[in-house]
Formats: structure tokens, C-alpha cells, sequence
């Protein structure tokens, strides 16, 4: 069956930096786009990122270009997210997401950006 675990999340002062990642397991995913998504408290959950399945092509949601970078290693079937320059607004909690036959979430990991 399909897993995708998200890590890396934290407390963070703004202006920091984290990098999550989302190990994914049970389909080819060297074969597949991936996605970052996030959610705030009170807010419906948002897309952050997607990258090819080849890493070659990324795409941004306007809120995070330029400060966010989706990357992916298919040798270790694992995906990241680099964010920089946190902002309080960025706290949330963020999922990756697979399409695979149907759509699979993984469990989240929760990002605070707090002084």
C-alpha cells in the first residue's frame, strides 16, 4: 500500500529556515509528480508546491516563490521541501500528496514560526 511520511517539521523564529521531507513508499515514484500542500488552523488545507517526476519542472504557489524549494531524490524515494525566510503566515501543518490511482496524503508535520 501507498505510505508517504513527512518529517523535519518544528518550531522555528521567523526569518528561519527548515527542510521537510516525505519518504514514500508502495508505488513507483520515480514515475509521478509530487505535491506539498499545507494547512493553518481555521483554513482550508492550500497548495504550496509540485515537482515532476523527473525533478525537472517545480511550481509555486505565489505566497512562498522565491522562498520555498521542492526537491526530490527518486534513489532514495523521497521528496523535500526547503523553506527559508519564515514567516508566521507559514505556520501550518504540511502534507505531501501522491496521485497514484487515487489521491494519498501522508500524516503531516506541523511547522510553527513563532518568536
Amino acid at each position: 500500500q501507498v505510505q508517504l511520511v513527512e518529517s523535519g517539521g518544528g518550531l522555528v523564529q521567523p526569518g528561519g529556515s527548515l527542510r521537510l521531507s516525505c519518504a514514500a513508499s508502495g508505488f513507483m515514484f520515480s514515475s509521478y509528480p509530487m505535491y506539498w500542500y499545507r494547512q493553518a488552523p481555521g483554513k482550508e488545507r492550500e497548495f504550496v508546491a509540485t515537482i515532476s517526476s523527473d525533478g525537472r519542472i517545480t511550481n509555486y504557489a505565489t505566497p512562498v516563490k522565491g522562498r520555498f524549494t521542492i526537491s526530490r531524490d527518486n534513489a532514495k524515494n523521497t521528496v523535500y521541501l526547503q523553506m527559508n525566510s519564515l514567516e508566521p503566515e507559514d505556520t501550518a501543518v504540511y502534507y505531501c500528496k501522491a496521485n497514484y490511482i487515487t489521491t494519498h496524503w501522508g500524516q503531516g508535520t506541523q511547522v510553527t514560526v513563532s518568536s
